[in-house]
């Protein structure tokens, strides 16, 4: 199949609140286009894995096509549910367009605002569709105004419900002259009026003719409509029944003209650290990224790539962020959910797969500009396993990792203090979901700990001071001597300025660690310390970094300088070395006040508006900061808090009591602050009884 015209391509993304419709709409709008057949026998293209059949929902995002209306349609389907946010992140990167739907029953709720929040910030195109409004409490005129008093007047219906709930009809289109509708559910000459008057912003002749009284055709604004989504100047509001096959034609015909083609947004890229757009064109060089990974069954590891500049063919060779040499391309696949179909080439704007590529991951850029990195959310949920069955360990460790390649907010680490392997998600309901994949895809049953909350270390003051190791047990030696100092460093601080001859005044190289904002500043004189040992000085006080001072925690936030020592000409070594840093920053750091930090994390609660009072009064007997609240619209309040992560480890359970289930909420990672004083004391004292009990 031969690629089409750039202008003819439309890659939108499907995403918004869980139970919204969205997987069904996706379907629904692939079967009124003929690209498949679904709604019998429970054939479904989005949700079709078997962990989506049982629990009913989305859980990765599904990638689909269609044609339509002349143009071609790459379709993506998210999950509604907070947990599986990154889904949402990555696939927007892939397109031009985000629909955020919106359930006409149930109105905007939390995850509602948080994808539209990740539409913005990625700067796509947005568009809002009201799903399910054959529901019995579906207000179309008061959801309306209350999507326009939250994102503004650029929210314009597109096309208007004729009746709505049980009545449902049909939709008219406000682009067109109105028509004459007794039923329409508002007032289809004002909806129209609306609309033209923020198409006409994107051109000034033409907004200053309508000003004068000159009317727009219908073609003028069509062929402007794309434009104005471009650039932010226009929200169109589609109208849907999924169900009942209302507003599906309407919508794909509204994309087709109001979604921004792949030439109508600008791309950034770097290239040799100079910053450069990247030109929409099939012919020019190759800029491409890898946004989603699935672990296949039949084909293992799919790697979904979409091409913003030139082509991408099976057999090529290609320049691969992170790898030495080029790399040569497997077959390129088009993706229709799990279905897969070869093609030979692909190229600017299109989205394609490529199987069984172990340099390809989630972020990853190919060719020689390099696209920025997807951002995601930290996750906050800590989880111990370990393989119920012994000798298993091996494929426990091979399975996790598939779970890391497919899901960016899901981490792996090891607990310094237990050596236990620590699984790391959003919730206990993704973690849960991530223990039955391994059930379900690799016959693997695991046994977990209680949650255990990401503390750190770090010191409040400077220090110095210095640790001699020496061993004499027959033979060779073990001999080294280290002297350091300490600083803390505040976490917002340029490096740059901060890693100065000003503070280091003997300063000779400097390596900097973001992961744990950490500094390590040679300053040795004299060769006191042989520079052939200075590797393993830093990998000893990287080894106490991990091992912390006060509690087995992460140590972080703090500068260390080595500004003297001593060896042996026989019995120094790397080992030797190494050891003799760690154990000085750990003495060291003892004396610059250590304290611990816990993780913050900003939570926002939406509720029907009796139980906003319930929320205040529960963040404040939970040590939560209220920030604010707002209307979420339909009676419900979105209260905006701060609070730490040991205090709502299982907040689904108390907001589903307070609330009556009525309530819903999303958490992010904010910042680390210090721990109270007395609960720092409990947390050290665990640790110790801990360490003497092993």
């Amino acid at each position: 199949m031969n690629s089409p015209a750039l202008s003819d391509l439309r890659n939108v993304v499907f995403c918004g609140h869980g139970s919204a419709g969205k997987s069904t709409l996706v379907d629904r709008l692939l079967a009124t286009a003929g690209a498949a057949s679904v709604g019998q026998n429970g054939d479904r293209i989005c949700d079709s894995d078997e962990l989506e059949k049982r629990h009913g929902h989305s859980i990765e995002s599904a990638v689909t096509r269609c044609q339509f209306a002349g143009k071609r349609f790459t379709l993506i389907d998210t999950p509604g549910y907070p947990e599986f946010i990154g889904q949402t992140v990555a696939a927007l990167r892939a397109v031009e367009m985000a629909c955020i739907c919106v359930h006409a029953g149930d109105g905007i709720q939390v995850n509602t605002r948080r994808t539209f929040a990740e539409a913005t910030e990625a700067g796509v195109g947005r568009g809002i569709v009201v799903t399910r409004l054959d529901d019995p409490k579906a207000d179309f005129g008061t959801l309306l105004h209350d999507m326009q008093e939250l994102w503004g007047p650029a929210v314009v219906a597109f096309n208007v419900p004729l009746g709505q709930g049980d009545s449902l009809r049909g939709v008219a289109s406000a682009l067109d002259l109105p028509i004459e509708a007794r039923d329409a559910a508002i007032n289809l000459a004002h909806a129209h009026e609306r609309l033209v008057e923020r198409i006409v912003e994107t051109d000034e002749a033409l907004m200053e003719k309508y000003f004068e009284g000159e009317m727009p055709d219908a073609a003028t604004l069509a062929a402007l409509l794309h434009k104005a989504v471009a650039k932010g100047l226009f929200i169109p509001v589609f109208c849907t029944a999924a169900t009942g096959s209302i507003g599906l034609s309407e919508l794909l015909e509204g994309l087709a003209i109001a979604a921004p083609a792949p030439c109508d947004l600008p791309r950034f890229a770097k290239q040799e650290g100079e910053a450069l757009e990247v030109g929409c064109d099939a012919d020019g060089p190759l800029v491409a990224q890898v946004f989603k990974t699935r672990i296949d069954p039949f084909v293992q590891k799919l790697s979904y790539l979409r091409i913003y500049s030139g082509r991408l063919s099976k057999d090529q060779a290609v320049h691969v962020q992170g790898v030495r040499k080029d790399v040569k391309m497997h077959p390129l696949y088009r993706c229709q959910g799990n279905e897969i179909e070869t093609v030979d080439s692909a190229g600017a704007g299109e989205i394609v797969a490529t199987a069984k590529m172990d340099e390809l991951h989630i972020g990853t850029s190919l060719g020689e500009a390099v696209m920025a990195p997807i951002s995601f959310p930290q996750p906050m949920v800590g989880l111990a396993v370990t393989s119920k069955m012994r000798g298993d360990e091996q494929k426990l460790a091979l399975s996790l990792q598939k779970l890391v390649e497919e899901d960016p907010t899901f981490r792996l680490s090891r607990d310094s203090q237990t050596s236990e392997l620590v699984m790391n998600g959003m919730s206990d309901l993704h973690l849960q979901l991530l223990r039955e994949r391994l059930a379900t895809r690799d016959k693997l049953e695991v046994d977990t700990h209680d949650p255990k909350i990401p503390y750190r270390e770090t010191i409040a003051s400077a220090a110095e001071g210095s640790y001699r190791h020496k061993k004499q047990s027959g033979g060779r030696g073990q001999f080294a001597e280290v002297h350091i100092r300490v600083l803390p460093m505040p976490h917002d601080v340029d490096i740059e300025q901060f890693a100065t001859k000003s503070q280091f005044p003997s300063m000779r190289d400097y390596h900097y660690d973001p992961s744990c904002h950490f500094l390590w500043v040679d300053s040795i004189v004299g060769a006191t310390i042989p520079g052939n040992f200075m590797p393993a000085v830093e990998k000893g006080l990287k080894d106490r970094l991990g091992k912390g001072v006060l509690a087995g925690y992460h140590l972080q936030d703090l500068a260390v300088e080595v500004h003297f020592g001593k060896h042996h000409p026989v019995d120094s070594s790397e080992a030797a070395f190494r050891i003799a840093a760690s154990l000085a920053l750990r003495d060291v750091a003892q004396k610059a006040g250590p304290s611990l930090l816990e993780p913050l994390v900003t939570m926002e609660i939406t509720v029907p508006d009796e139980h906003v009072g319930d929320v205040y009064s529960d963040m404040s007997s939970r040590g939560g900061r209220v920030l604010g609240s707002e209307s979420a619209g339909g009676g419900q309040q979105t209260v905006s808090c701060q609070v730490p992560l040991r205090c709502v480890s299982h907040y689904d359970r108390t907001l589903s009591s307070m609330t009556g289930g009525q309530g819903s909420y999303s958490m992010d990672f904010s910042h680390y602050e210090s721990v109270p004083a007395n609960i720092q004391h409990e947390i050290v004292a665990s640790a110790k009884l801990a360490e003497e009990e092993d």
